[in-house]
């Protein structure tokens, strides 16, 4: 029996300064389940533990297939996943990009993304048998973003309205940033970021799971060999 509530599909990045990096930014390392001391920020700053305290339990990722509560079992899902990676050719993109998207801040590929996309869609839509359907108060939950009539769509089918054309694939940084902070933010971001790939390649996925202290962690790692 799992001790895991929710499973989700994220990439990580390999071993390596970038991972180091993410988890040493966020302070806590998904990858191997510990908590990581924490970049230190410039005083007039806020504490780094706010700026990104809504990130943190998900650890340094970018999302392909959204948290879900699973529907069958885990061994099944990880067969799937592995089946998955087996058919699936890897993905690149010229490199990756600190971007500001309004008020907070994530790692977003340059270039042409659309092999990412296509990794994306087939977690979406390939492992959805295991999804547990979303209730009427999630869907109500996540309506209040205010969704597009496309969105709405993919909340009803998918569980998540921001996916297939929706998608916009980014490896989260921060939480919401006060907006007289955003470019002191940005500035510090920037000066504690290693160099970034070029190009950046998405070589394998990552089954994850939420811990019963909110946090996600690395279950499997699986190469995408397609």
């Amino acid at each position: 029996m799992s001790d895991h509530s929710r499973y989700a599909v994220y990439f990580m990045p390999p071993e390596g300064v970038l991972q180091t990096f993410g988890a040493r930014w966020l302070g806590w390392d998904a990858v191997t389940g510990t908590e990581v001391a924490q970049t230190a920020l410039p005083e007039d700053l806020p504490p780094i533990e706010q700026i990104t305290g809504a990130p943190r339990k998900y650890g340094f990722h970018g999302t392909l297939k959204p948290p879900f509560r699973l529907q069958g079992s885990l061994p099944d899902l990880e067969a799937a996943v592995a089946a998955l990676a087996g058919r699936t050719a890897p993905a690149r993109s010229a490199g990756l990009a600190l971007t500001r998207l309004g008020r907070w801040f994530a790692l977003t590929p340059t270039g042409d993304i659309s092999g990412i996309g296509r990794i994306a869609a087939a977690c979406v839509t390939d492992l959805d048998t295991f999804r547990t359907p979303a209730s009427e108060a999630e869907l109500d939950r996540r309506r209040k973003a205010g969704l597009t009539e496309r969105q709405e769509h993919h909340l009803r089918k998918w569980g998540y309205p921001y996916v297939l054309d929706q998608f916009r694939f980014h490896l989260t940084l921060t939480g919401k940033v006060d907006k007289d902070r955003l470019d002191a933010v940005e500035a510090a971001i920037r000066d504690a970021l290693p160099p970034l790939p070029e190009p950046f390649v998405m070589a394998d996925i990552c089954l994850c799971g939420e811990r019963p202290d909110g946090r996600f962690e690395l279950i499997h790692r699986y190469a995408l060999t397609g």
